[in-house]
């Protein structure tokens, strides 16, 4: 039989391996549970065979131990190889960007005029220069046949507003940049 003491270091070690071996093992938090009590348990015994100042010791170490490992796992575990491979990376947040090929056609019509084919209420449809596109308004209502400027592209979807017409009589003396 061991002595307390040797009970209250085998648990404490079992404990940490067992929340180190949950990083790896997929156990759904059995391992890391299991650690845990383990580490109570090693706590509880080192304050009943060994006073106050033994439990008060050995709770400061586990303490720092769980504040190591909790450090370790927010900063740097994502950071190793197999970290990489076990935690999902996000993806970016700007969806304005054009990722896919018909998403960058939609990305073109940005800041073009269109005529609305049908009433927008907030959705339907713009003939943009022969081009029919599904859109969606800011959330106001548009009539069929009234004029609108597409203002962005959000994650596919081709946002416009009323717009007035677009002057076409001054265009021999704009300059085009």
């Amino acid at each position: 039989m061991l002595p307390a003491d040797n009970w209250v270091i085998l648990l404490l070690v079992l404990g940490c391996l067992l929340m180190l071996a949950e990083l790896i093992l997929p156990t759904a938090g059995i391992l890391g549970a299991a650690g845990i009590i383990m580490l109570v348990v090693g706590i509880v015994i080192a304050f009943v065979n060994g006073g106050l100042s033994q439990g008060l010791t050995t709770l400061g170490l586990v303490g720092l131990f769980l504040l190591l490992v909790s450090i370790f796992v927010y900063y740097i575990w994502p950071l190793t190889p197999l970290g990489k491979r076990l935690i999902l990376q996000a993806q970016p947040e700007d969806d304005s960007v054009a990722t896919m090929p018909q998403n960058a056609e939609l990305v073109g019509l940005i800041g073009r005029y269109g005529k609305a084919v049908s009433l927008l209420r907030p959705a339907g449809v713009v003939d943009f220069e022969g081009r029919r596109v599904d859109v969606i308004t800011e959330g106001m209502m548009v009539e069929a046949g009234s004029w609108v400027k597409c203002v962005d592209v959000k994650a596919g979807k081709v946002i416009v507003r009323p717009a007035e017409p677009p002057r076409l009589d001054n265009l021999e003396s704009a300059e085009f940049s």
